[in-house]
């Protein structure tokens, strides 16, 4: 859906191309770390006991689980889990 009038669009590409790039790039990565505050804000809501491993895995179902089949999805939730959860070797 776009309810943008053209005119203001055109406004509004130009004033971020009058921005730098490196400008542009700190607003990109502000835009990506206030969504994953909010989707980790949403797991946490759903489950106040989550883990690191519980919200970590959530971001990832959120943001990129609907790119990978489901055999590729688990192999990547289960590097997740095993990264929180390291195995040492003595």
């Amino acid at each position: 859906m776009n309810d943008t009038p053209p005119g203001i669009d055109e406004q509004y590409r130009a004033m971020l191309l009058q921005r730098t790039g490196e400008e542009r790039l700190i607003m990109g990565c502000a835009m990506r770390d206030t969504a994953r505050a909010l989707v980790e804000a949403s797991l946490l809501e759903q489950d106040p006991n989550a883990t690191v491993e519980t919200i970590r895995k959530g971001v990832f179902l959120r943001f990129y689980g609907h790119e990978f089949d489901s055999e590729t999805r688990a192999k990547i939730l289960a590097a997740i889990e095993l990264a929180t959860h390291p195995v040492t070797k003595f």
